[in-house]
């Protein structure tokens, strides 16, 4: 990618529910790039989040939204060998088990599935499309938003912690924005 994904101004609302929530990703990629691991053990005043632990708890909230509960899919390793009870806080304490690379593959995979799953729904049914989430119906509009807003609160945490591991500031990654869109 040689900038950052840009929504239309004046786009469908396909485009610019897609086109923010890859902006969003785009720019918590750019707080996490190019750190070592312990980097990404910083920590920013009494809080315990990590930039490390922002990484793998975001691909796992990726592959559950998207693979597990959109696409109807099995969790991918290693979400699948943790027991479901107590996974999400399991998923942030053992980020500071794992390496750079390893932290940066498992949300970079995850979030490449979230999209191949998100076109394919998205291509067949719209924005509006309804799947089954916990029992209760849900679109894939509703997805969109919330996770625009999951991407939004954790880049606000990245951008702290970013910051003070080495001044690292700024909304967008370096390039020029590209438009965004589903072909």
């Amino acid at each position: 990618m040689t900038g950052y994904p840009e929504p239309p101004a004046a786009g469908s609302e396909t485009d610019t529910l897609v086109g923010s929530l890859e902006r969003q990703r785009a720019t918590f990629a750019h707080k996490c790039a190019d750190l070592g691991t312990e980097q990404l053990g910083t920590t920013v005043g009494a809080s315990t989040v990590t930039l490390g632990g922002l990484l793998k708890h975001l691909a796992y909230m990726e592959d559950l939204n998207f693979t597990w509960d959109l696409a109807g899919r099995e969790l991918p390793q290693p979400w699948a060998a943790m027991p479901e009870e107590g996974r999400g806080e399991r998923v942030w304490r053992s980020a500071a088990d794992d390496d750079a690379e390893t932290l940066h593959r498992l949300w970079d995979e995850s979030v490449a599935r979230s999209r191949a799953v998100l076109r394919e729904v998205l291509l067949a049914g719209g924005p509006g499309a309804t799947y089954l989430s916990g029992g209760t119906e849900s679109s894939v509009r509703r997805l969109l938003v919330d996770f625009i807003e999951e991407y939004g609160r954790h880049t606000g945490h990245a951008d702290l912690i970013r910051e003070s591991v080495d001044g690292r500031v700024g909304e967008d990654p370096p390039g020029r924005p590209f438009p965004y869109s589903l072909e």
